[in-house]
């Protein structure tokens, strides 16, 4: 183990070590003409599937052979499926371009939520310091809630996580001692920098920058969830650098997602990263799911395969422009309906307006009685805050899925109750 990194690794993670299993099930793959009676694989032979196909939206198909099906069915490297493997190396390498990618590590998980709980259970111990975007996702604040941290909420707005709030919330420490300390500091700091959930806001390239700076002056570890990369609503050459772009110290750990460009129900994700941390990261995901699912990682190579990289980038922008089409619809019902009762930034990208009910200290009780009398359902803004038993004025509505006259309507609704509950408390 690479000693600069051993700091930030829990004392669990610290002492896993590489499965013999799967180190066998590699080198059994990988050596061509070797008699393979280590591994305890399914005979595929067995299995009741032969065959499959699948039919795109543009009417190809994508078969599945019965060669190809064996392998989608079979235990799997624990890195990824080899071509996909490839493609997201192609991928990255285009839009990231990593500095230190000769020390870099990928692999796949079951979706980018898996390898952030991989990374945060194999960086926390409880009663540590933690930095996150706040508001924060809820599926983080789920991974992290049960070790108790110290959380250092971070002011976020329309143009991402603010650095001035970043170093006042790491004013209590020296930067020089905080480098040199291996416990009592902050070891990582969560962000969601690209439609953020629930924000909506997309990091500019300065506050990048100078975020970067001060990871790098405190010697922190970033986290990047970015599941929404592909969501921006600018053109894709326009795309601020992502913070793996930026990463020259090799202090990045990067995640990634199909979920919201191909497919959610298929689980498949990646993490990119320092390869010391990222293999200790693999190790984790050695001795619990095995592998991300090998017939979702075939299915979803296979679609690039046919799309090739420049037909899943068009693809993505058809994807983009719609939930740009979306935002601007839920924009014209907010500007309409309640416009002086709440308050909102724009969106700049993702699936979320995250709205001020002006006038209210907590939405937690209007969000319930808004689904119970107008069935209208929208979610409070107490439930991405990192700490408990605090209040929100914030409401977060998904523009993903409503149709525009569902926008119309729900906006009417919520108005309506926005009224009659500023009446009874006049």
């Amino acid at each position: 183990m690479d000693h600069q990194y051993l700091r930030f690794l829990n004392d669990i993670a610290s002492e896993r070590k590489e499965s013999l299993l799967r180190v066998t099930f590699n080198e059994q793959n990988e050596s061509a003409g070797i008699i393979k009676m280590g591994g305890g694989m399914p005979n595929p032979k067995l299995s009741p599937i032969r065959e499959g196909s699948l039919t795109l939206a543009d009417g190809r198909m994508i078969t599945l052979n019965e060669p190809l099906m064996e392998e989608a069915l079979q235990y799997g490297s624990s890195t990824g499926y080899g071509p996909l493997m490839k493609q997201i190396e192609s991928l990255t390498q285009r839009f990231h371009a990593p500095p230190c990618w000769p020390n870099t590590m990928m692999f796949v998980t079951a979706g980018s939520l898996s390898g952030l709980s991989l990374a945060i259970e194999a960086m926390i111990s409880k009663g540590d310091y933690i930095i996150i975007d706040n508001p924060c996702y809820p599926g983080t604040l789920a991974i992290t809630d049960p070790y108790k941290p110290r959380y250092l909420g971070v002011e976020a707005d329309a143009d991402g996580m603010n650095p001035e709030s970043l170093r006042s919330v790491l004013s209590p420490w020296n930067p020089q001692k905080a480098r040199e300390a291996t416990h009592g500091v902050p070891k990582f700091l969560y962000t969601n920098p690209n439609g953020c959930n629930p924000t909506g806001g997309v990091t500019t390239t300065e506050r990048k920058k100078e975020i970067y700076k001060i990871a790098s002056e405190y010697n922190i570890i970033i986290l990047e969830d970015d599941p929404y990369y592909f969501l921006q609503f600018r053109d894709q050459k326009d795309f601020p650098p992502s913070y793996l772009s930026l990463d020259v110290d090799g202090r990045v750990i990067r995640f990634d997602s199909f979920s919201k460009s191909l497919s959610a129900g298929l689980r498949v994700g990646y993490i990119t990263g320092p390869q010391p941390l990222i293999k200790r990261l693999n190790y984790h995901q050695q001795c619990s799911v095995s592998h991300a699912s090998m017939l979702s990682q075939v299915i979803i190579s296979e679609i690039l395969r046919l799309m090739g990289e420049d037909g899943f980038l068009e693809h993505v922008r058809k994807v983009q422009e719609f939930y740009r089409s979306q935002r601007d619809k839920m924009l014209d019902a907010a500007t309409k309906h309640l416009s002086g009762l709440c308050q909102w930034d724009v969106p700049a990208g993702g699936m979320f307006f995250w709205m001020k009910v002006v006038g209210v200290k907590d939405t937690l009780k209007l969000t319930k009685k808004l689904s119970e009398t107008k069935r209208v359902i929208v979610i409070p803004g107490v439930g991405f805050l990192p700490q408990e038993n605090q209040a929100s004025p914030y409401i977060r509505i998904s523009f993903s899925t409503a149709t525009k006259q569902e926008m119309d309507e729900g906006f009417r609704r919520i108005a309506e109750l926005l009224k009659e509950e500023a009446a009874v408390n006049k």
